[in-house]
């Protein structure tokens, strides 16, 4: 309970028209989501792999190059995420 009262208070704050910082909030959502995305996209990314690896270990060559392609596709997507919550947080976007 006492995390929703923290979290409804600057929700109030933009209802009542306190919207000096709400780029803050926006900020904060973008860097969170992308930050949690990417996470997310990488756990899978290695567990399949993994699972691949086990099921044809012959194939550890090729799943191993695909796997650094995913990853670098993975952390573009967080570096894009980070990139773009800068420019909000530091109000040039």
């Amino acid at each position: 309970m006492e995390m929703l009262a923290i979290l409804l208070q600057p929700m109030l704050a933009l209802l009542q028209g306190g919207g000096e910082q709400t780029y803050l909030i926006g900020f904060g959502v973008a860097a969170g989501t992308s930050v949690i995305g990417s996470g997310i996209g990488m756990g899978y990314l290695f567990g399949q792999t993994i699972a691949s690896i086990h099921r044809q270990p012959e194939a550890f060559e090729m799943s191993r190059t695909w796997l650094f392609v995913g990853i670098g596709l993975v952390e573009a997507q967080a570096l894009f995420g980070l990139a773009f919550s800068l420019l909000i947080g530091l109000q040039i976007f």
